[in-house]
């Protein structure tokens, strides 16, 4: 069974220097028929004009995913970590007992556009961490990678939560598929270009949760990229 959540239905944030598109219910958009699905809460899509950001605000509780699509993001916390996140590169903050970060456009010039992903967690109150990681070369040679996961499997980064998140880059006309256990559902977002997802098909912007099924077939009809997310 496939639920679409289109792109043009999402949540709106207009502030001049920020564009949100928000999948599931945050800030001063709600809707109670779309406040997540499973432990997944939050996927803002962003947009933030060129020198503008997030000033110094807190998180608790929260694992917190950045995944740039284009453009630079340049990250400071309280932990003292800084980055700058490019496309192809993942970051993940498990907030814990709380911290204060920063996310700023790392461009004078040009446009970061991103997603930021909330995934609720599986213990409460554990110390706060920051990791990010380059999967550009993965990415470049094809099919699903595993970017987090419970285990780090694959090389990928531990996430506080028993859930996995894969991205792929496809072509036009390739196929990845992720098989999918009893009891556990996915959801698909498509960051850009199109696909079909077990024969439902899928534009820039949506998504959908996959249940009931044993495995998930993205199928791209447009050159694509697309966020898995396999959760308990």
């Amino acid at each position: 069974m496939i639920t679409i959540r289109k792109s043009g239905d999402r949540g709106r944030g207009e502030h001049g220097w920020l564009h949100s598109r928000h999948t599931f219910s945050f800030a001063g958009y709600f809707d109670p028929k779309h406040v997540g699905y499973r432990s997944l809460r939050v996927i803002n899509e962003d947009v933030v004009e060129a020198g503008e950001g997030f000033g110094t605000h807190p998180h608790d509780n929260m694992e917190i995913i950045s995944w740039v699509l284009e453009g630079e993001l340049a990250h400071s916390d309280s932990t003292g970590n800084k980055a700058v996140l490019k496309p192809g590169m993942v970051q993940f903050m498990s907030a814990g007992t709380g911290l204060t970060h920063s996310e700023f456009n790392g461009s004078r010039d040009k446009a970061v556009h991103f997603l930021q992903i909330w995934i609720i967690p599986g213990r409460r109150n554990t110390v706060p961490r920051y990791e990010d990681r380059d999967y550009r070369e993965k990415l470049g040679q094809g099919g699903l990678v595993t970017v987090l996961s419970p285990d780090g499997r694959d090389g990928s980064l531990k996430i506080g939560k028993d859930a996995v998140v894969k991205v792929a880059r496809l072509k036009a006309g390739e196929e990845v598929v992720h098989d999918l256990a009893e009891g556990r559902g996915a959801w698909v977002q498509v960051a850009r270009g199109a696909v079909e997802v077990n024969g439902t098909a899928l534009e820039q912007g949506d998504g959908a949760a996959v249940e009931k099924e044993a495995a998930v077939r993205v199928t791209a009809t447009k050159d694509a990229e697309v966020l898995l997310f396999d959760l308990a």
